[in-house]
């Protein structure tokens, strides 16, 4: 139990056999995307009463990962925990005490799933991470591995490009200031944690928080995890046909720099944009125009000065 809020961390394990593969599910990262935490219980239930049995590796179950958040029904607790994860010696905030408890549960794992959901409308998508590189901002090794379970969650869009479009987006904002190194951990979330620590991980997007089918979105991907990566007796789900599924790069992130800056029509992620469309005006009244074509992703109207105010991506036919 943490001093901060009086509130505990609860994992649940099944399975554990050390020398197969081991899983971890997290729900409700943000307080207000309940459909992992509904999915994770659902499944609880079927592994507590016998109906479902973990026969091969070792599962981990958080359903509530942030629970201050979770009590409160807003996204944050005292801050975002999907930023800024990190273990630290002196925690200052709720976060903290939670990042402590998350990342060592996280680094005794090979694979991650991370569910969420958005607040727009739109479709349900997973985000995964880079291809292999030996670079600094994000090394990685687990290419094939996560790209092929990202196939089967039972979704048919799939973003990547999340980490290095953030670092540009600090670089144009402060340059290769003194204050770089500490900006860029800001981008750190649960996934890209994972994957410093050697393994790999996908994000769920369920679809909208209040979408009455997140949850079913969410066990699905769930079932078929724990199908694809052999843990259960059920039969392994076929990936999502190449001229079904969709692929994105994020390229650009663009930041509200004043309050009273606002977009132009109520945009939904995935929704198109061309070269010159107006997506937004700034509080001055310049106008705000996409760059490309392309698709704009995460729009937040309700998002703060000085913050991030939308995406947006490339179609990847390299996916």
């Amino acid at each position: 139990m943490t001093a901060a809020a009086g509130f505990q961390f609860h994992a649940r394990h099944y399975g554990g056999q050390p020398a197969a593969i081991r899983l971890i599910i997290t729900g409700a990262v943000h307080g207000n995307e309940t459909c992992g935490a509904r999915a994770l219980q659902r499944l609880m239930a079927q592994l507590d009463s016998g109906e479902l049995v973990i026969r091969r590796g070792s599962l981990t179950l958080v359903p509530v990962a942030n629970p201050l958040a979770y009590a409160k029904g807003e996204r944050e607790g005292d801050r975002n925990l999907n930023r800024n994860l990190f273990p630290t010696a002196d925690p200052q905030d709720f976060e903290d005490y939670a990042a402590n408890w998350l990342c060592p549960l996280l680094a005794q794992h090979d694979v991650l799933l991370d569910v969420h959901s958005f607040s727009g409308a739109g479709e349900p998508f997973v985000m995964v991470g880079p291809r292999n590189n030996d670079g600094p901002l994000e090394p990685f090794r687990h290419e094939q591995q996560e790209r092929a379970l990202a196939r089967r969650l039972g979704v048919r869009r799939f973003v990547d490009g999340w980490l290095r479009t953030y670092d540009a987006g600090v670089r144009r904002r402060i340059g290769n200031s003194s204050q770089l190194q500490t900006v860029l951990r800001y981008g750190m979330g649960t996934t890209e944690y994972m994957r410093s620590v050697g393994g790999y991980a996908l994000t769920l997007e369920c679809g909208q928080h209040t979408d009455p089918q997140a949850p079913e979105v969410a066990y699905r991907a769930i079932l078929n995890t724990l199908a694809f990566l052999g843990m259960i007796d059920a039969p392994a789900p076929a990936p999502v046909a190449p001229g079904q599924m969709e692929a994105l790069s994020m390229v650009a992130v663009y930041d509200k720099q004043h309050a009273g800056d606002r977009f132009s029509r109520a945009w939904a992620s995935f929704d198109e944009v061309r070269q010159g469309e107006q997506i937004g005006r700034r509080a001055d009244g310049t106008a705000v125009l996409a760059e490309f074509d392309g698709r704009i992703l995460f729009p937040d109207a309700a998002a703060g000065a000085n913050s991030e105010w939308y995406y947006l991506t490339r179609p990847n036919p390299a996916f």
